[in-house]
């Protein structure tokens, strides 16, 4: 079954305090078209330049993820990205007269809360994945950092935390099995800041909209009540006390290991940067916002090289089909020896897979290279244009009272030769919508990762008589 892409249904704003710059803005999701993606919007600036979410345009991780696009910046979105991901929105504008997100409560939270309000719509175009198909890494052995990519049916997290000086934060580890499960899991967990760290941070020019409610407080060393009072004037809180637990008592964690389950949406977040939606099992030790992006960019690279070439179906035999030697029987005319497809794998609104196992016992491989078998290309062709038939037939109501002609047939190209025990995966996909009886598609043929014939089709429905 196919998914829609999603965007939301009406403009939605936040209004806070960016964390670093320490600047109030406002913050409008607002609804997009199909395969527009996530973009974000200044809508302060001269030009209302838009920047796209994507890897490549991150200029800085410091604290934070940061987007740029010229001298335009908008920093501190992985909070809203990972919102926007958990609850499968494809396609968002956002809008923001300032620099920087609003922190909130230094969680996904608030943004999981107003993209539900504003509603979700779905759209008129299929959702596009990438497919974790093999092992993917990322590796910084200095810090200890790595981050690891496994096939999967759907998105799923291991995040493991450790500092070496921290007794509280010595391990944690956080599982989302689920983005489905985020809401409740994960989306209420906030950023955490060590307490020796907040004097440099602000001197560096940064969290100045930090405060005692937007973020956890960890204690990371042996602290007096002096230099807790000369911290909280310097950031003009009130003064807090250290709790047994290690954190500063204006708070209660929400988990005992909101810290990991906080590094598990910022890497949730950050892979968004990759531009869709991943089906994989993502295993993180020690992630952090550079390394999330550097993985992100190895997505992005390999999103890029599969755009170069046909993706390959996969084909899993042990799944069951959806169409099996039965049902085509009851589609299409054809009879052995002539009937070429054997099952159906996959059926969307544009496209159809199809299976042909190549045996010894065809026959036609009696009198065709009978010393050296090889299956003529013709047939390959005819399979496919099969195979467009079950498609073009599986979109009426009455399938059973129609027969498809194929009327033409272009830019065929035969690239390999199909020898006795290969398994010939064929793809049709639409080339234009399907309309008053035509359709028109184009066809691919695989043997493994190796194409080995391509065309274009050109059918006609036909009531039968």
């Amino acid at each position: 079954m196919t998914e829609k892409q999603k965007t939301i249904k009406a403009p939605v704003t936040l209004k806070g305090t960016g964390l670093h710059t320490g600047v109030n803005v406002n913050f409008t999701l607002m609804p997009a078209p199909v395969n527009h993606g996530y973009k974000f919007k200044r809508i302060d600036l001269e030009g209302q330049p838009v920047i796209d979410a994507l890897a490549d345009n991150v200029a800085f991780t410091q604290r934070g993820t940061v987007l740029q696009k010229g001298e335009a910046k908008v920093s501190t979105i992985e909070h809203c990205l990972a919102a926007l991901t958990a609850l499968k929105i494809d396609n968002c504008l956002i809008e923001v007269d300032g620099p920087e997100a609003p922190i909130l409560d230094g969680s996904s939270k608030f943004f999981v809360e107003a993209i539900k309000n504003a509603g979700i719509e779905e759209q008129d175009e299929e959702r596009q994945y990438f497919v974790v198909k093999e092992k993917m890494v990322f590796e910084d052995e200095e810090r200890g950092i790595k981050i690891m990519a496994l096939p999967d049916d759907e998105f799923s997290a291991d995040v493991k935390i450790s500092f070496d000086k921290s007794l509280l934060l010595s391990n944690q580890y956080a599982t989302l099995d689920s983005l489905d499960d985020f809401e409740k899991e994960v989306s209420a967990c906030r950023t955490f800041v060590f307490l020796h760290e907040l004097e440099p941070l602000l001197k560096n020019n940064l969290i100045k909209g930090g405060d005692l409610d937007n973020a956890i407080i960890i204690i990371d060393k042996e602290v007096s009540q002096e230099e807790l009072d000369k911290l909280a004037d310097l950031f003009n809180q009130p003064r807090v006390e250290v709790r047994p637990t290690g954190i500063l008592n204006n708070i209660e964690l929400v988990y005992p290991n909101e810290p990991a389950r906080h590094k598990l949406l910022d890497v949730i977040g950050d892979l968004a940067l990759c531009g869709m939606p991943i089906k994989g099992r993502i295993i993180a030790s020690r992630p952090g916002h550079m390394a999330n992006v550097e993985f992100a960019k190895l997505i992005r690279k390999e999103i890029k090289k599969r755009a170069l070439k046909p993706e390959v179906p996969v084909y899993d035999p042990n799944k069951e089909p959806v169409c099996d030697i039965n049902d085509i029987k009851r589609l299409l005319p054809h009879r052995p020896p002539f009937l070429l497809i054997d099952k159906i794998i996959e059926l969307g609104e544009k496209h159809i897979i199809g299976i042909k196992n190549v045996t010894m016992n065809e026959p036609f491989f009696v009198g065709h290279f009978p010393d050296e078998p090889v299956m003529p290309a013709v047939l390959q062709i005819e399979a496919m244009a099969q195979a467009g038939g079950i498609f073009i037939l599986s979109q009426l109501e009455d399938p059973g009272s129609y027969s498809t002609y194929f009327l033409k047939i272009d830019n065929v190209k035969l690239r390999k030769k199909v020898v006795p025990g290969d398994t010939i995966i064929f793809k049709l996909e639409l080339l234009t919508e399907f309309r008053r009886g035509m359709a028109n598609m184009k066809g691919t043929a695989f043997v493994g990762d190796t194409i080995v014939s391509e065309g274009e089709f050109m059918a006609s429905v036909v009531k039968n008589k």
